[in-house]
């Protein structure tokens, strides 16, 4: 499908789904702290693992069409992470004078999430060489 209106109104059902899902997240991880953005990390963490999913995948070419992956990384992840919320967090800590916290959460954020990437196209290139 290569018509600009209707691949943006996938991309825009793929960023629903993918905000919906960040906000169900959220509300899931609350319970465990209310002062500390686990849902915002948790977001990145996972987004990037999926859009690692996306690259392993699209690395081949048959088993993922152009338009499918516009829907999962630019819709579905691009709603589900948040970068915009982890800055303001960050910053919230540094206004708090909680610099060790916002230091561990931007590193960790960072860090985790390369680590969920790398995961997520490591696991499609292992299962794609071992099933094909």
């Amino acid at each position: 499908m290569t018509n600009p209106i209707a691949m943006s109104f996938f991309v825009g059902l793929g960023g629903f789904a993918g905000s919906l899902s960040r906000y169900g997240l959220s509300l899931a991880l609350q319970r465990f702290s209310i002062s500390w953005p686990l849902g915002t990390l948790a977001a990145n963490v996972l987004g990037c693992f999926a859009i690692g999913l996306v690259t392993g995948f699209s690395e081949r070419g048959e088993l993922m069409s152009p338009g499918l992956r516009l829907v999962l990384a630019t819709g579905f992840c691009g709603g589900f992470t948040t970068m915009s919320s982890m800055i303001y967090e960050t910053a919230q800590m540094f206004g708090d004078g909680e610099y060790m916290h916002a230091g561990f959460y931007t590193g960790g954020s960072f860090v985790l999430s390369m680590a969920a990437f790398a995961a997520g196209v490591m696991i499609v290139r292992m299962v794609l060489k071992t099933g094909g």
